[in-house]
């Protein structure tokens, strides 16, 4: 599964129906563009359960601020439209599997 790239018009249709790991970053960010690559690999996994997601903080300020964004890249797991967890910072592809599996 490819990575979705979300804004404010398909952001909760996307988070609304089972797991979905959301990404909030921007593109000036060192740590955020060195995290894709991981995503894409975590993404790829047939087995994940989970859809990934990626908001682009400057273009989708509202989001951001929604969900409390303070630094990024911040990821956000949603479980049925509600944030049950999240991880900031960069981290790695086990840290990511851990986090989904905790609540599939």
């Amino acid at each position: 599964m490819s990575i979705l790239k979300l804004d404010q018009g398909s952001f909760q249709s996307t988070i609304d129906d089972g797991l979905t790991l959301v990404d909030f970053w921007a593109e000036w960010c060192g740590p955020c563009r060195m995290l894709t690559p991981v995503l894409e690999k975590v993404a790829a996994l047939p087995e994940l359960g989970a859809k990934i997601g990626k908001v682009n903080v400057d273009e989708n300020q509202a989001l951001a601020a929604r969900f409390n964004v303070r630094g990024i890249p911040t990821m956000i797991l949603f479980k049925s439209g509600q944030p049950v967890d999240q991880l900031v910072g960069l981290t790695n592809e086990q840290s990511i599997l851990a986090l989904i599996a905790r609540h599939k």
